[in-house]
């Protein structure tokens, strides 16, 4: 039985098909691949700018196919009338698909004859492995991520510190403005940042609390950014901790296990590496330290999320370096990213993103890292 892959998405959302054609659309459109060649059926809008960027082999109308559909008889074809025209011209009777092919289509396929399996990600094997121009692209949304954090932790550093609250221009200084900060700088170098972190305090006991009011001195501040870049559609991740003032001491002995500990990541991720085994090292060292992971309080506190995980055209991509095994190859890019979270203390956390290659990892992130900040 021939078999072809297909997608029925928007490229601008899903990052599978904008992988398989390089081309961009906000509004849906067909991808079906078999025994190599792509081929593309797009409406008249996006007709002729698809068979000038789209990567593909062939880019067929679709009103083309609307009107051999009504010389069928057929008064109201829809989209899956289209899909199931191109496959038969094909001879195609199976359908690979990928986790999130919509049930809308799904369904009417399998009416119309069609055997349809999916696949978990990644859909394309290849995109674990990263190609030297992807590798470019990520680490050139990453410089654009560091010049906005380094101007964010300017502005953070040369506050005032007046009473429990920073001061910025004689004003409370504010996670928003902070973000603004970030996001306008990003902005500036053709990047968008999405539900950035700048987490004070206990805010930051919650690792993806995006933070909300004025930042404190003497407090941990989470910046936790993560743009893609809007030129080449690549993300970036990187996390810091700042204190604007004295840490406690608790702090500061969080933060030097979390340095530890992700020390400890850098020296043990390689390829064949086990993102498992790299996580428990972590979780061990931090719990030798005196850092323990469970519910106290009725809140999840210690080091209660992932070590690392992909990034590329989404943020978050296998493999993951966590609780489940992934075994690490040459050529993925993937964050290394411990923390430490404590309603009595705060929340610390540092993230790099490292390129995994046979012998070990290059750090792909420049950024310095220091707790206290003047």
């Amino acid at each position: 039985m021939t078999s072809a892959s297909l997608i029925v998405a928007d490229s601008e959302k899903d990052s599978n098909l904008y992988y398989a054609t390089g081309f961009l659309a906000p509004d849906p459109f067909i991808y079906i691949a078999l025994n190599g060649k792509k081929i593309l059926i797009m409406g008249d809008l996006e007709l002729d700018r698809a068979k000038l960027q789209a990567e593909v082999d062939e880019v067929i109308s679709s009103t083309e196919i609307l009107m051999r559909l009504r010389l069928k008889r057929i008064a109201q074809p829809k989209s899956v009338d289209m899909i199931e025209f191109v496959l038969k011209e094909l001879d195609v009777k199976g359908i690979l698909v990928p986790g999130n092919f919509p049930i809308e289509y799904a369904d009417p396929l399998r009416e119309k004859g069609f055997s349809i399996s999916f696949k978990r990600e990644p859909f394309f094997e290849e995109r674990l492995i990263k190609r030297p121009k992807e590798i470019e692209a990520i680490c050139q949304t990453q410089r654009a991520t560091e010049e906005a954090v380094e101007e964010a932790v300017e502005v953070i550093s040369s506050s005032k510190i007046r009473g429990e609250f920073l001061y910025h221009h004689g004003e409370i200084l504010t996670s928003r403005k902070i973000k603004e900060i970030l996001h306008l700088s990003l902005m500036r170098q053709n990047c968008i940042g999405q539900y950035t972190i700048v987490a004070c305090g206990t805010d930051g006991v919650d690792p993806h609390n995006e933070g909300s009011g004025p930042l404190k001195a003497h407090q941990s501040i989470i910046l936790d950014v993560f743009p893609r870049s809007m030129t080449t559609r690549y993300f970036a991740d990187m996390t810091r901790t700042v204190v604007r003032g004295k840490a406690s001491p608790k702090l500061k002995k969080m933060y030097q296990a979390v340095l530890e500990g992700q020390e400890i990541g850098f020296k043990q991720v390689r390829e064949g590496a086990d993102g498992r085994s790299i996580h428990q090292m972590i979780l061990d060292r931090f719990k030798s330290l005196g850092f323990e992971t469970g519910k106290i309080d009725g809140r999840f506190q210690g080091f209660f999320h992932g070590t690392g995980h992909g990034v590329g055209l989404d943020i978050h991509e296998l493999p993951r370096i966590g609780s489940l095994s992934n075994i690490l190859q040459a050529g993925q890019v993937v964050t290394i990213e411990p923390g430490l979270y404590y309603l009595d203390a705060g929340g610390v956390r540092l993230e790099d993103m490292v390129l995994v290659t046979k012998e070990g990892c290059e750090n792909l992130t420049r950024f310095p890292k220091e707790l206290e900040v003047e």
